[in-house]
Parts: structure tokens; sequence; C-alpha cells
């Protein structure tokens, strides 16, 4: 029986996978100035990278349906919402990510998107920026095999480069791999063991005042942009190649 239990999860697990790849991606956006959002299809992935420090053990993911951020949140869209520029790189444009913002910054920029739309945002969870990058592949980087074509990364005398100028994922998303770190609701946590199987952030044990970034960015090389590379940092800490994008809770989404 428990062979059979055991065979029955991985072959949904293999048709939830295969159910989320091709499927068209709806947008919508609640104001001008909100970051336009992709809805996500409910489905399951493969989280980890075997033999990788830090990304064991891989395991299986089941998440209800969630909508996320084409781009990052932009200088442009903080400033209307929040008043003023933190970023290092302001003369790159409204445009440009925002960046230099901490963990405990993002989160105020979604309680006020919250406040302003009536729709419940939130920074994504660890697992839902994982299915989100992979969007039903299996790349080295969000979006692609070739990292100069889906990121800017590996520039060390340079700065972020405005959204959406890179090859986007198979869901429509830029820049998952790239241009700035991005900040996720979870914990810190050395590695996968415990961590929660439906998509939700891991918010018990490990440390959580500091909380993992995703994605590399301008500044870091290639290696760092890779789908599963993940680094635990101070939720207090500003830097000029950490930024954010947002996601949003779909309460009248069924399963797919």
């Amino acid at each position: 029986m428990k062979r059979r239990t055991m065979r029955s999860n991985a072959v949904s697990l293999v048709l939830l996978l295969c159910c989320t790849v091709g499927v068209r991606a709806e947008t919508f956006r609640d104001c001008a100035e909100c970051p336009e959002m992709v809805r996500l299809p409910a489905g399951a992935f493969r989280m980890g990278t075997p033999g990788r420090p830090g990304q064991e053990p891989a395991h299986g993911v089941a998440l209800r349906a969630f909508a996320i951020g084409r781009h990052e949140v932009t200088q442009g869209q903080w400033k209307a919402l929040m008043g003023g520029n933190p970023s290092r790189a302001a003369a790159c444009g409204d445009d440009c990510p925002v960046e230099r913002v901490s963990w405990h910054d993002a989160r105020k920029f979604v309680r006020r998107l919250s406040e302003k739309t009536g729709r419940a945002y939130r920074l994504p969870s660890e697992a839902e920026w994982e299915y989100a990058c992979r969007a039903g592949m299996d790349d080295d980087w969000c979006g692609g095999n070739e990292f100069s074509r889906v990121a800017w990364g590996g520039d060390a005398r340079g700065g972020p480069r405005p959204v959406g100028g890179k090859q986007a994922n198979a869901w429509g998303l830029h820049d998952m791999s790239g241009n700035v770190w991005e900040w996720t609701q979870d914990c810190a946590h050395p590695n996968y063991h415990g961590a929660p199987g439906d998509g939700s952030a891991w918010e018990t044990g490990g440390d959580c005042a500091s909380r993992i970034l995703r994605g590399g960015s301008w500044l870091s090389g290639p290696q760092y942009g890779r789908i599963g590379i993940r680094f635990g940092f101070s939720a207090d800490y500003r830097s000029g190649d950490f930024g954010f994008r947002v996601a949003a809770t779909i309460e009248d989404a069924p399963d797919e």
C-alpha cells in the first residue's frame, strides 16, 4: 500500500507539472501605477538541485494559482506609492528596478499596495518564486540556457537596467535572473530539510532575522543567477542590487 501511494503521488506530480507547460498566462493591473501582474496556474514542480549544497533535498511542491509581477518593482512605481526614491541608481530612471531596499522596506510597499487596491499583495514565497522562474521548464536560468539572452549580470562597474529588456520566460516574466536580487517572504534556512510542500512561505525555524534572496543581479556573475541559487541576508540590509517583485493571492482561484 505504501509503494502504491508513493507511485500515485509521483504520477500526480508529473501530471500537474505537464499541465503548467504552455499555459497562456493572463495579466491584470489594479491601477495605472500598479505593477502588471501575471496569473500563474496551479501546478507542481521539483524544487531544489541535487548535489548542490544549500539546495537539497530536491522535493515536490504543489501550489495553488497565484499572481506575480511581470517585472521587478520599478523606481516609478515606488515613487508613485511611497514617495521619494531610495535607489542608488536613481539616474537610471522610472523604468529601472527600485533597489537599495531592505526586506522590511519591501514589506511596507506591499502593505501599502494592498491598502490602495483592496487586493492581498505580498512578497512571493521562495517556492512560488522558483515555480514562477522555472515556468514548467528545466533551464539553467529563468527563461533559457543562455545567460546573456535572459539576464543582466556580471557588470561590476555598471548598474541595473530598465526592466523587460531581456527575453522573458515561458510565462512572460522578465528579469527573474539578473538585474536585482529579489526578496522573498521566507526565513533563511541552510537547506530544504523540513520545507513546506504546499508553496507557502517557510517562517518556522531557521533565522527569521534574515530572509531569502533569489535571482542574482547586475553585479553578480552568471553563476549567481542560476535557478536554484539562494542566499539568506539580513532583513534590515539595503544594497544597490537588492530589489523585489510582488505576488498576490488569488482568493477566488480554484485549483486547476
